[in-house]
């Protein structure tokens, strides 16, 4: 008789098994539903498709899939003068058939997503809009008094490790033997920027780069990128002056590759 019980104990268990796959395969569809609550974007490399251009304030999530044969970035571009230059957030090295997901925060206002194919250049465009009032400027973006002015006898600091999005950004192309960036020979930043340097290696061999406050002090450093690869910094501007980037592997910024720009 017991054999019969048991039997019957391994039959009911055995009919049950299906029953937990199916209560499995359940948990696994509620988390695909959860992520159903992205926002697509598939980047190409010829496309920057977005599943939908009109949000609401608040937090968003970005779903990001390179269907391209090159390896791709995704940037959210604000508004700031009349173009859209302010680096909101961004994804880097999303490789063919990668998928990313990029939060951010949206404020009302309009935004630029940009896909950057080979990660390089301004970008394949694609501009949203967040509704609501445009958001006031933060009691902190207020002029200092003129007691708490800097001078030009400062020193600068170096840059702490950057939390949040950088005002803007710029790209930087390195090759032997000279750097160079769009506006070079009119450059010019306001104190309390705080600027990404992208480093885009078109030489032969390795650059890096590094920035001087105008007490001579490195404040940020791009480490030395291999050709045909790229690297981020990101610098606080913290006194007005005159800033140096330069290589500073052997002897390259003796051989040209250095620039200036100035901090008023």
């Amino acid at each position: 008789m017991r054999s019969h019980r048991t039997l019957a104990v391994l039959g009911a268990a055995l009919l049950a098994l299906p029953l937990v796959a199916a209560c499995g395969s359940g948990t696994e569809n509620s988390s695909a539903s959860a992520d159903s609550g992205k926002v697509a974007i598939t980047a190409t490399d010829s496309a920057c498709d977005i599943a939908k251009t009109d949000f609401q304030p608040g937090d968003v999530t970005f779903a990001l899939h390179n269907k391209g044969r090159r390896t791709t970035e995704v940037y959210v571009y604000g508004e700031q003068k009349g173009t859209f230059t302010k680096v909101v957030t961004e994804v880097e090295n999303i490789g063919p058939g990668t998928s990313r997901d990029m939060p951010v925060k949206l404020t009302p206002g309009t935004y630029e997503i940009a896909c950057k194919p080979g990660q390089t250049g301004d970008g394949i465009r694609k501009r949203i809009t967040v509704q609501g009032d445009a958001a006031s400027p933060s009691p902190s973006a207020a002029p200092a008094s003129p007691s708490a002015s800097a001078t030009v006898t400062e020193t600068a600091q170096p840059s702490p490790s950057p939390t949040g999005a950088p005002d803007r950004e710029i790209e930087v192309e390195a090759k032997e033997y000279e750097l160079e960036f769009e506006g070079m020979d009119k450059l010019t930043a306001k104190v309390g920027e705080r600027i990404e340097f992208t480093l885009e290696n078109k030489g032969s061999v390795e650059h890096e780069l590094e920035l001087f406050g105008p007490d001579g002090k490195v404040i940020g450093e791009v480490a030395p990128v291999k050709p045909g690869q790229k690297g981020k910094a990101v610098v606080s501007l913290t006194v007005p002056g005159t800033y140096t980037l330069k290589c500073g592997i052997g002897a390259h910024a003796d051989k040209g590759m250095t620039a200036t720009f100035t901090v008023n």
